[in-house]
């Protein structure tokens, strides 16, 4: 049985990085590093590279190996990094999971493997387990993903159970992206005290979730909004609080009014003066004109900024 050994893990706000993507639909690594060392400059402690708002499942792995060493080489700490490293085929699970704890890593997000539906948690967790042995490695810290609206495979608390009786300290948490605080609540009120940290899907949920005994937050709007969702992780206990919540809970409201993923790139385009953030991978489009018309207005009517945007 891999047991994992005790190093300080990544708590706090995370995002999951935006790609840029070059005229020709290939990632670009410069903007990436620029924009993962401001996040990490502005509130961010650590980087969810590669997840749902990424467009992971939009590039390959060697891709996405290329944009990790990219960000090590760029001098973002690799103890600050949590890569999505769950794919639908086994042998990719295990070669992006082994090169980030390679890398030395903080962690990965791992995804179940989405396409087949209605399967057994003794199948997911074979698969779990099959990664974990494979990589072999007691320095992986493994965060399970669990976004049952978009992968509509659920992770069960039966199954997170299951593997932190057999992996102790390598199954570090979660991130729930359920939207549901129904679903966070009972995995807190369960496995808190066994060494799982539970990180809310949206800063929406922040403040119940640190009240609650979670580590944090991977948040989208965490790409545009770090500092803001950072005071209220670290003041979660002022008598602020509640009104630190609500401000960046309205924030987060007039983002996600729009496509989720172009938004951001649009906000990021508009406050860093780059139009070529804008660019999506197929099979996502960019936000309209009329759009972004929308949206930046009434973020600047409720004072956002994006200072030092590169």
């Amino acid at each position: 049985m891999l047991q994992g050994t005790k190093v300080k893990r990544i708590e706090g706000v995370l995002a999951p990085v935006i790609t840029p993507f070059r005229r020709d639909l290939s990632p670009d690594a410069d903007r990436f590093v620029r924009h993962c060392r401001w996040l990490m400059r502005n509130g961010c402690a650590g980087l969810a590279v590669f997840g749902t708002n990424s467009e992971a499942n939009s590039m390959s792995v060697e891709e996405k190996l290329e944009l990790l060493d990219a960000l090590v080489k760029g001098g973002v700490p690799a103890a600050a990094l949590m890569p999505g490293t769950g794919h639908c085929a086994l042998s990719d699970s295990v070669k992006m999971t082994r090169e980030a704890v390679r890398l030395g890593c903080g962690g990965v997000l791992m995804l179940p493997p989405f396409y087949y539906k209605g399967v057994s948690d003794e199948g997911l967790f074979r698969s779990f387990s099959e990664v974990i042995e494979r990589v072999g490695d007691e320095r992986l810290r493994l965060y399970l993903y669990h976004i049952p609206p978009v992968a509509n495979v659920p992770i069960t608390l039966d199954l997170i159970g299951r593997l932190l009786d057999r992996y102790p300290g390598v199954v570090a948490g979660v991130k729930d992206s359920s939207g549901d605080w129904s679903s966070t609540k009972p995995m807190l009120e369960r496995f808190r005290d066994r060494g799982f940290d539970v990180f809310a899907g949206s800063e929406v949920f922040l403040l119940d979730n640190m009240r609650g005994g979670g580590k944090g937050c991977i948040t989208a709007t965490g790409n545009v909004n770090p500092g803001a969702i950072d005071h209220v992780c670290r003041n979660w206990r002022s008598p602020d609080a509640d009104k630190l919540q609500a401000g960046i809970t309205a924030t987060r409201k007039i983002v996600q009014k729009q496509p989720m993923i172009p938004a951001l790139k649009a906000i990021v385009a508009h406050f860093g003066n780059d139009a070529e953030w804008r660019r999506t991978r197929p099979p996502l489009l960019e936000l309209t004109p009329e759009q972004e018309r929308t949206l930046i207005p009434e973020l600047k009517a409720a004072g956002f900024a994006m200072p030092g945007l590169p």
